[in-house]
């Protein structure tokens, strides 16, 4: 099972997070999600179950 562990304002900042986590073996997917209220796309960066923890320690390690 997936897991969202972090909410990117934008696809830069997704794949950069992507990038990042990836370096570190960590399979990542990204998924664009649509804010009606605006035009802005958020997409959602999720990592297999087991793996969030290393991810979120890796993510404020870098500063996320």
């Amino acid at each position: 099972m997936w897991t969202v562990v972090y909410m990117a304002q934008n696809k830069e900042i997704a794949e950069k997070l992507k990038s990042i986590l990836e370096e570190e073996g960590i399979l990542v997917k990204i998924n664009p999600i649509s804010q009606k209220e605006k035009n802005d796309n958020y997409f959602e960066v999720s990592v297999p179950e087991g793996e969030v923890e290393e991810a979120h320690s890796i993510i404020i390690e870098k500063g996320f």
